[in-house]
């Protein structure tokens, strides 16, 4: 029997905390199915924040949030050595103090306002699943997820993330403004919260509907077996080889790419798409699945040449190319 239903109806909860996102939404329940990290980037006072905590209220587990600023150093995210004297004449011992990233799911806010040093706390975490502090190795928890909130490149106070931790997240979302229609209710539903926290109705995790850890296993478990059809595999190569290999296409492509996407890439798509054709009940991999996660999975890990960044070409702009001049089986 399968737990979609229940994957399904925690979607549903998280329509209620976040109106006018439905992408993210799913884009964040696809990421946390296919077992990665997720990196999130819009302006401030998008609810990149919002949307992260919407997915951890409501499924079952611990939850961190790590603010990076200019100031934070390693031991912050991994945790510390600590020297505890014994009583007496006896010895002391040094104890270990773990950090906020041996939470389930960790929210790394703003993580491009912190050096390179700090951000490299995290890429252990994050491929190995382990932290390593004073040469002793400290496992994470089965369930684990960083879901990464980033403003925009440029703004004051922003770090470039290097490109080896960009290629570690499985996705990146990208979030935009809200419509017209999806703002008004966003003012609606707030001023509802507001009203009421002035009345103190506020749930308790014990009161939250929760979707258990052992049901996003289960999940994981049914998406392993949904098939990808070899006409669809080759489909997914080819694009992630137009990003190695554009002169293959256009002059003009070959002039947007300084560095295509690795391997990783075509993995982490394989893992994405299929956990988008299982979110939506199909009993295997479609073309369609592929452009639908083909951004997310994409957009950090092009490298755009230098005439790229002149005339603003974007990463998106660069895939919507690659999606043209791919002839998409029939």
């Amino acid at each position: 029997m399968t737990v979609r239903p229940e994957i399904n109806e925690l979607q549903r909860r998280m329509a209620l905390e976040i109106v006018g996102q439905e992408q993210i939404i799913e884009s964040l329940v696809v990421g946390i199915l296919a077992n990665g990290n997720i990196l999130v980037e819009g302006l401030p006072g998008l609810a990149k924040t919002r949307a992260i905590k919407a997915l951890s209220n409501n499924i079952e587990g611990d939850f961190s949030r790590i603010q990076f600023t200019p100031d934070l150093v390693s031991s912050d995210i991994t945790g510390r050595e600590v020297f505890y004297p014994a009583e007496g004449d006896g010895k002391g011992v040094f104890k270990f103090i773990k950090g906020p990233i041996f939470s389930n799911v960790v929210l790394a806010d703003e993580i491009n306002r912190a050096p390179a040093k700090a951000q490299n706390a995290l890429l252990e975490a994050m491929e190995e699943r382990q932290v390593t502090v004073a040469g002793v190795t400290h496992k994470v928890p089965e369930l684990f997820m960083v879901m990464a909130t980033q403003n925009p490149a440029g703004q004051e106070g922003t770090f470039p993330l290097p490109e080896a931790q960009m290629d570690r997240f499985l996705m990146h979302i990208s979030v935009d403004y809200p419509d017209e229609e999806a703002e008004a209710n966003i003012i609606r539903m707030v001023r509802e919260e507001m009203s009421q926290k002035k009345k103190n109705v506020v749930k308790t995790k014990t009161e939250q509907v929760r979707t258990s850890q052992a049901t996003i296993f289960a999940a994981r478990d049914e998406i392993d077996r949904i098939p990808v059809p070899r006409v669809v595999e080759d489909y997914m190569v080819d694009l992630i080889f137009a990003t190695r290999y554009p002169q293959r296409y256009t002059y003009e492509l070959k002039s947007y790419i300084r560095i295509g996407a690795s391997p990783r890439a075509s993995l982490a798509l394989d893992r994405c798409v299929r956990a988008h054709a299982w979110l939506r009940g199909q009993e295997e991999v479609k073309i369609e699945n592929v452009k639908a996660m083909i951004k997310s999975v994409l957009r950090h890990r092009i490298m755009r040449a230098e005439r790229a960044l002149e005339h603003n070409i974007s990463s998106d702009e660069i895939i919507s190319d690659i999606l043209c001049l791919v002839r998409t089986p029939r």
